[in-house]
């Protein structure tokens, strides 16, 4: 658009331009003409002709001068339009950075006492990540909750409550080692989905928490952190991630706006 605005902006002073050399001709013409007027018939009609034709020159100039200026216009009033747009998109994700911030320093300070106890909250790509490790949370191929790993959810949910315009993914992850004791469970695919499920329906006993905002997902060991090649590596990846991502409705519409 700066480029055409810029071409837009030449071609009107080169029209500029034409104008007045076709305006110094026709005075320079319409001089001789007076001067003429006492000569033969023949070259008063000729001068005439002539400055018929200039007047007509000028005037289509004169119009296309006119329709670059109102385009020059329109192309100003869009850049200008723009640009008010990109200030305002700027605005409104700094605003979501700046709640994202506060989201994750609610949830830090009402989890201060699981620090340590695997448990970390971070803020990256507009998400707060809450990450528990599975020693918070279950016991060795269980999706039963424990009691501590209950408090913690629940005061996770407590903010959660006060955030209502957040949408709240909840992931299960394990390591690579095949599960195997049988029964109700599959494989880890299977594990992950019902310890993520298990946490979905602590947080939905909140009743401060829309269902709708809440998503269960089962990711196995497709997803790690780290290596499995150590205990600690193993140690962290298992474990359930909750991606809290903030309403993004208002961002859409200024991006889809022509």
């Amino acid at each position: 658009m700066q480029k055409d605005y810029d071409t837009t902006v030449s071609e009107r002073n080169e029209l500029q331009q034409d104008v007045a050399a076709l305006q110094k001709k026709y005075d320079t013409l319409n001089a001789a003409y007076t001067a003429l007027e006492q000569n033969s018939s023949i070259a008063i009609a000729e001068n005439v002709q002539k400055n018929r034709e200039l007047l007509a020159q000028l005037e289509a100039k004169e119009l296309a001068l006119a329709a670059e200026n109102d385009r020059l216009l329109k192309l100003e009033a869009s850049m200008q339009d723009r640009a008010q747009r990109i200030a305002e998109l700027e605005a409104l994700i700094a605003s979501k950075d700046q709640a994202m911030q506060d989201l994750k320093n609610a949830i830090s300070k009402a989890l201060t006492a699981f620090e340590g106890k695997g448990l970390t909250v971070e803020q990256r790509e507009g998400k707060v990540y809450v990450s528990m490790e599975n020693k918070l949370l279950f016991k060795s191929g269980s999706w039963a909750v424990g009691a501590e790993g209950r408090r913690a959810i629940e005061q996770l949910g407590t903010v959660l409550g006060d955030n209502p315009e957040i949408a709240v993914l909840i992931e299960g992850h394990t390591d690579n080692d095949p599960f195997s004791n049988g029964g109700q469970i599959a494989n880890n695919w299977d594990l992950s989905t019902k310890r993520a499920t298990a946490i979905v329906e602590i947080l939905s006993e909140n009743t401060a928490i829309n269902p709708d905002r809440l998503t269960a997902a089962g990711r196995g060991e497709f997803a790690p952190i780290a290596s499995n090649d150590s205990k600690e590596g193993k140690s962290k990846n298992r474990r359930i991630e909750v991606v809290l991502t903030p309403k993004l409705d208002e961002i859409s519409r200024l991006l889809n706006t022509n």
